[in-house]
């Protein structure tokens, strides 16, 4: 695996060939694990290279990864069976988006893959209901800050996080799936519009506006933190539903360059290979930016890309407003 003690490269060759992990020596089972871990794709790594031979260490630490992975899933699914009975009295029906959407659905991106807060749709008409039902059904705000509230609430494709007092789980209630001042704007009423049932008074987004998102959340919602993840998921998406009609379903969105970058990078990192331009090789310096020790490396590359994921989401004289205001109240906040 060329390069693999240097850069993340190791775990991308080891989910797209896992036989390729028969030449680990030790010392490359433990940058494996470590970047897996970083990249929160350890329990998908256990997936992949299950049955196949290791170092001992090494298979007990994915055997706990798997089990971790298997847990994360029964309490994703129970919290979003949580939320579609808070919602259900208010005729609402949550639109799982992210991972617990991918377990929902039994699809391939869901197998082994960590899952965090519970993300869901709504439209954003019905969004004050949404809020109402939750509050009464337990969850609480994360961030009672006037300033962070305000911001969310005017700017952002999501309500400010909310709490379950006793689960300790978080939601994020979107009402789109990119910010309203990011310069590329979904068309979330059609995401809505054509999402489907999966049981339980739950939904996801329909395949081809599923892969749209994840796409969406790749190159415009962010820096490429987790990057590596969110290209496997395009990966088994596209895999798994093909690309019929995705080109033109991306069109409606404002999504076109960016699905064909995502094409391009998961078909070189996770496929046979593909040419790319120079703009895309940046772009995977950065996916790849981690050491054998699964520590973020190339300080610079993620600069760039952290001062451009705020560059898509913000215009220029609110972006320095925004980031003036938080750093004199001394943290991050939203965005």
């Amino acid at each position: 695996m060329g390069g693999g003690l240097k850069d993340a490269r190791i775990l991308v060759d080891a989910l797209r060939d896992p036989t390729r992990t028969a030449a680990l020596e030790p010392e490359g089972w433990t940058a494996l694990i470590a970047c897996a871990r970083a990249e929160q794709l350890v329990g998908t790594l256990a997936e992949r290279v299950a049955g196949l031979p290791m170092p001992p260490r090494a298979a007990e630490l994915l055997e706990a990864a798997r089990r971790s992975a298997d847990t994360g899933r029964t309490a994703a699914l129970w919290e979003a069976a949580c939320a579609a009975r808070a919602l259900a009295p208010a005729g609402l029906t949550p639109i799982l988006l992210k991972g617990t959407a991918y377990v929902a659905a039994g699809l391939k991106a869901g197998v082994g893959r960590s899952i965090g807060d519970l993300d869901i749709l709504v439209p954003r008409d019905r969004i004050d209901q949404a809020e109402q039902a939750l509050l009464g059904a337990g969850w609480e705000w994360v961030k009672p800050d006037p300033y962070d509230d305000e911001y969310y609430r005017r700017w952002m494709h999501e309500l400010p996080p909310l709490i379950h007092r006793e689960r300790d789980r978080m939601i994020d209630v979107h009402h789109t799936v990119l910010p309203l001042t990011a310069r590329i704007t979904p068309d979330a009423a059609a995401m809505i519009a054509d999402a489907e049932p999966v049981g339980g008074g739950l939904a996801v987004l329909a395949p081809a506006d599923m892969i749209c998102h994840a796409v969406a959340h790749l190159f415009a919602d962010g820096d490429l933190a987790g990057g590596l993840r969110n290209l496997w998921d395009i990966r088994c998406l596209i895999d798994e539903f093909g690309t019929d009609g995705l080109a033109a379903r991306a069109a409606r969105h404002g999504l076109g360059r960016e699905l064909a970058r995502a094409v391009r990078l998961a078909d070189a990192l996770y496929g046979s290979g593909t040419d790319l331009t120079l703009v895309d090789r940046w772009y995977v310096r950065r996916l790849l930016a981690r050491d054998g020790w699964g520590r973020a490396t190339r300080p610079v590359t993620r600069l760039a890309f952290y001062i451009r994921s705020h560059w898509l989401r913000m215009p220029p004289l609110m972006l320095a407003r925004h980031l003036l205001t938080k750093w004199r109240k001394g943290g991050p906040g939203p965005g």
